[in-house]
């Protein structure tokens, strides 16, 4: 196992994380954003007005995206144990 196959597989690993989380944190930025500019403009302070509807959409995100990210995650999953054999001398 060579210097340069452990930076590219920690690359790939970050690029996966990074795709996978990526939706889900935007659409929780998103809603809260959303969610703290009406707070400000009706001065509602209710701590539960921005938990929920962010739970909502992030089911709702991981419902409708949750078999893609499924999917990006065991390819690379098989890539990594395919290429077991030449990762151990």
């Amino acid at each position: 196992m060579t210097e340069a196959y452990v930076l590219s597989l920690a690359r790939q690993a970050g690029e996966i994380a990074l795709i996978l989380a990526g939706p889900i944190l935007i659409t929780s930025l998103v809603v809260g954003s959303v969610i703290s500019l009406i707070q400000a403009a009706t001065q509602i302070s209710e701590i539960t007005l921005t938990f929920v509807p962010k739970m909502i959409a992030v089911i709702v995100i991981v419902a409708v995206l949750g078999s893609w990210m499924m999917q990006r995650l065991l390819i690379f999953t098989s890539e990594l144990i395919n290429d077991l054999p030449n990762i151990v001398p």
